[in-house]
């Protein structure tokens, strides 16, 4: 089992703003997430690929551990 593996920790993401308007790369960061539409909450498993989507697009998302 690796080191750095957190059991249980999970993220929802909750999509505030729509990607109308921004670059390609961040409304596919989006779809790749699961936001499909205003307002969609989904939960994935914390990982460093994770944190690194959510900072891309940090500015249309709201975060909760």
């Amino acid at each position: 089992m690796p080191k750095n593996a957190n059991t249980g920790k999970t993220l929802r993401v909750t999509l505030v703003k729509s990607p109308i308007g921004y670059t390609k790369d961040q409304k596919k960061t989006a779809r790749a997430l699961g936001l499909r539409r205003m307002n969609q909450t989904v939960e994935h498993k914390d990982s460093a690929a994770l944190r690194g989507m959510l900072a891309k697009i940090v500015h249309l998302l709201r975060v909760e551990e």
